[in-house]
């Protein structure tokens, strides 16, 4: 019984289906038009290999705009340069990576990931701690973090020296799937738990909901607010080792146009900015959606102008298939859209329904 009532609820989210049904179209029609290419193995590491970038940028979205207050993280793109930047050019004074290259990608990775911790907790104390609106905060660190890194590199690209172990994080594979893409999968599988499994995850759902309840249910608004955005910093930072190991470099300005994707990701997988509501298995479809799409754009010759056109139309198709209630939630008209408990996001007599917890 448990099984089937997890399937039915599996199925019975609305924009889940739409996803879904547009994935498999997607790949049906790119088959068809691209002659069997789309699917070819070349294409789809391809594909792998790019859509972990925008993904994790799209889920650090999705968390900041769970905790609601108006929560986004815009300093993503940025934070994400300039980890991989300052790893590129701090680590090579200590380490010669023809000599130690274990030992070179290692602290390479650490720099990275620590630099996006660190990037995150300022957002979230100054966030929690200054209750400043988080798009106001989050725009300003991300001109922070642009102007460290121009700062840093004199506005030139950073080069990342070549070592095969740290090459491999974004160019190499396992057993054909992209490494970059297993990082990206391993990390919807941390999030989903935390999400769905953990006190955590029913808190920052509860708080995004209904901040006064969250409030007298003792939950720590502060504590919560830096834990969150210190996760969408280190996701970023993910995204930034990625970029910098794919290119083998590190830049102030790659990736400008991320933001707005991730955010349409984000959007389109049924995120609700209002906050309260998001679930991780819609923001990977919304990904690869649009990652599918790109893709065939690019195999067709089809110019870009026209695919911020199609994915343009696809968000107000979503909106539309998702229903009115998610759409007053997300214009701000009220509803329960962003209610978890009455959209399945957290299930009532679960061990994660004691806030206490």
């Amino acid at each position: 019984m448990k099984s089937s009532f997890a399937n039915g609820k599996l199925f019975a989210d609305r924009q889940l289906n739409f996803l879904l049904i547009v994935n498999v179209l997607v790949v049906l029609v790119a088959t068809w038009l691209s002659h069997g290419q789309f699917v070819d193995i070349d294409n789809l590491q391809s594909m792998g290999g790019q859509l972990p970038e925008l993904g994790l940028l799209a889920l650090g979205i999705m968390l900041s705009m769970v905790s609601g207050n108006g929560g986004i993280d815009l300093s993503g793109v940025g934070l994400a340069n300039l980890s991989g930047m300052v790893a590129a050019m701090v680590v090579p004074q200590y380490v010669n990576g023809d000599n130690s290259p274990v030992l070179y990608t290692s602290l390479f990775c650490v720099i990275v990931v620590v630099m996006g911790l660190l990037g995150g907790l300022l957002n979230g104390i100054v966030i929690a701690r200054l209750n400043l609106t988080p798009i106001l905060c989050t725009l300003g660190t991300q001109l922070l973090f642009t102007g460290i890194a121009v700062v840093l590199s004199n506005g030139a690209s950073v080069p990342v020296d070549y070592v095969d172990p740290l090459s491999a994080i974004g160019n190499g594979t396992v057993f054909q799937v992209p490494i970059a893409f297993c990082i990206f999968i391993a990390a919807i599988v941390v999030l989903g738990w935390l999400l769905r499994r953990s006190p955590f995850g029913l808190r920052l759902y509860l708080m995004g909901t209904n901040p006064k309840a969250a409030f007298y249910a003792g939950i720590p608004r502060v504590r919560m607010l830096v834990t969150t955005y210190a996760m969408c910093g280190v996701l970023a930072s993910l995204a930034g080792l990625i970029s910098a190991t794919h290119t083998s470099s590190a830049k102030w300005d790659y990736g400008n146009s991320y933001l707005l994707i991730a955010i349409l990701i984000a959007v389109m997988g049924g995120v609700n900015p209002a906050g309260g509501y998001g679930r991780i298995i819609c923001v990977f479809f919304a990904a690869t959606v649009l990652q599918f799409l790109s893709s065939l754009f690019n195999l067709l010759g089809v110019s870009q102008f026209f695919g911020d056109c199609a994915w343009g139309f696809l968000l107000l198709l979503s909106l539309a298939f998702a229903g009115g209630e998610r759409v007053r939630a997300i214009f701000g008209f009220g509803g329960t859209g962003g209610n978890p408990a009455a959209s399945g996001s957290v299930r009532p007599g679960s061990s994660d329904s004691a806030p206490g917890r």
